[in-house]
């Protein structure tokens, strides 16, 4: 089951995702939902980030192929990016004055569909609602120079999210593709991941309380680069789909 959120006619809706329809659903996306019967095309609609999150997590250096040569951490390692850094589908990456080294960062990420605090890693897997795509945009040159992450992760537009989420997937299974400008940049099965998304949940959920809703992006593959205005970079999972942006200028 893939689950999206649309904005149709100035109404932003839940809907499932049926191929190329959109099913209208009522009631809360975690609980409560009904079909209304309502079909729409969807190509008639605006894709939204899927879920409205209270909080935006992200694990850094989940993959080996990422760490280069520094050590496998012992603990997912977690930042915060913005709520104002999210992005709908097709939405445009904005590059900000200043910025110079902007680059991509493909990410699986999981969408909370209940709450979680201080739960185990068994527990953990059943707080999971589902799973989208996400780009963990980030501008080297102030991750590595400024004090804090705040705007080298989490400028408007860093955190591309969707198109939709996807509910029951084996991600294990999946294979996570980053193409710019259609060239492919990363690839790499989900099933490489360090620390699995249980075990993120579960880690966090020990300081942070998670809420229906909450996403955490949990890490990107192999190596990134620079992207320019005029750019476009996909983020492919299978079972998911592909979340596509643009990249301009300030």
């Amino acid at each position: 089951m893939k689950y999206v959120r649309y904005e149709h006619q100035r109404r932003v809706s839940n809907g499932i995702l049926d191929g190329e329809t959109v099913r209208e659903i009522q009631g809360g996306l975690f609980e409560g939902k009904a079909e209304t019967g309502n079909r729409l095309d969807l190509r008639s609609v605006k894709l939204l980030w899927p879920c409205d999150p209270g909080k935006v997590l992200a694990v850094g250096l989940n993959y080996k192929s990422h760490l280069g040569n520094r050590p496998a951490p012992k603990n997912p390692e977690i930042f915060f990016k913005a709520t104002s850094s999210l992005t709908e589908p097709e939405g445009a990456i904005v590059i900000p004055a200043g910025a110079q080294n902007v680059h991509f960062e493909g990410e699986l990420v999981l969408v909370m569909g209940k709450k979680a605090r201080r739960v185990s890693v068994s527990e953990a897997e059943s707080c999971i609602f589902g799973y989208t795509c996400g780009n963990d945009v980030s501008e080297r040159d102030w991750q590595k120079n400024d004090l804090q992450w705040w705007r080298a992760k989490g400028s408007d537009t860093f955190a591309p999210l969707g198109p939709a989420i996807a509910v029951g997937l084996d991600y294990r299974k999946s294979r996570l593709q980053t193409r710019l400008n259609g060239e492919v940049k990363q690839s790499q099965f989900l099933s490489d991941l360090i620390f699995d998304p249980a075990t993120v949940v579960s880690f966090v959920s020990q300081y942070v309380t998670l809420l229906p809703g909450d996403v955490i992006y949990t890490g990107t593959p192999g190596t990134t680069s620079a992207m320019k205005a005029g750019d476009v970079v996909e983020v492919e999972i299978d079972g998911i789909g592909t979340l596509r942006n643009k990249v301009v200028g300030s």
